[in-house]
């Protein structure tokens, strides 16, 4: 897996493949997919539906009687494959180069299977049944590999984890100064930083400062290079948008809020404070921006 993760000859197809799905014209759809509306990648949840279709077609293969519930299965299973590979791509494609060459191996796996059970359903049509059974447990061997091969990039590389999950347990609680108010550019993003924690920090006005962690939750992207447009911040590597007030994730790729801080001027001085999860990153309540 080591040895993939270099392997910069999948660069090519993976770039033109990622450049092909990103320009998909795809609309609301597209965060929907992502799994915003959820709080984290949809696409392990969906895919639970034709992985549990397929391995319960496999057990009822191999019982008798069973064969005309094990291809319903396998129908299911097929189904539901196709939302749950639309939603991983889409995900793939604001993915890291590494993590890219990997989940383009990972689809491979995938799609390979998906052929098999296709290929198992039609032998089962046509009353080869023993044929058919052997192309399904191919499948599912197939679909096996895809996922153990989903676990490295989930859990060895971290595709699709919030990034700024660690942010409460690295902030001392209490209020931290992080620099004067007349040093900080009006309507600008600059980076300053609370303990070993950096942040976004935007002047709205001589008393109104927003600060929020600068690592983006979707990939670490340096919020404080991103742009600041009305009234929220856009970063600057997958075009994730964050509400400078609270930190809500706007639209994606994010599925998760930036950990936001309350903030007051004492002496003409910035001092910043981690706002308490339960008030941070909610959805904007009727005539909020």
């Amino acid at each position: 897996m080591d040895r993939l993760e270099r392997s910069a000859v999948l660069d090519g197809p993976a770039g033109r493949l990622g450049g092909v799905v990103r320009t998909l014209p795809l609309g609301r759809a597209r965060d929907a997919l992502h799994g915003r509306w959820l709080g984290h990648p949809v696409h392990p949840v969906m895919v639970q539906v034709p992985i549990g279709a397929w391995f319960s077609a496999a057990v009822l293969d191999l019982m008798p009687g069973q064969r005309r519930a094990a291809g319903a299965l396998i129908g299911v299973g097929l189904a539901a494959a196709a939302p749950a590979a639309v939603a991983g791509w889409v995900d793939w494609a604001e993915l890291r180069r590494r993590q890219m060459r990997v989940g383009l191996v990972h689809a491979a796996a995938n799609v390979t299977g998906v052929g098999l059970y296709t290929a198992s359903l039609a032998a089962r049509a046509r009353g080869r049944t023993l044929r058919g059974k052997a192309l399904a447990f191919a499948g599912l061997t197939a679909v096996g590999v895809g996922g153990a091969i989903g676990g490295h990039l989930a859990y060895r590389q971290g595709s699709g984890v919030n990034r700024a999950a660690s942010v409460p347990d690295l902030v001392e609680p209490g209020w931290h100064g992080i620099g004067r108010v007349a040093d900080l550019p009006l309507g600008r993003a600059v980076r300053r930083h609370v303990d070993d924690v950096a942040v976004l920090v935007v002047r709205e006005d001589a008393e109104r400062v927003h600060v929020l962690a600068d690592s983006c939750s979707h990939a670490a992207g340096p919020l404080s290079r991103g742009t600041i447009e009305d009234g929220c911040v856009r970063c600057p590597w997958h075009g994730s948008v964050f509400r400078l007030e609270d930190g809500w994730n706007v639209s994606g790729p994010a599925t998760a809020p930036q950990p936001s801080f309350d903030t007051r001027v004492v002496d003409g001085r910035i001092e910043v404070r981690l706002r308490a999860p339960e008030t941070e990153g909610t959805a904007p309540s009727p005539g909020r921006a």
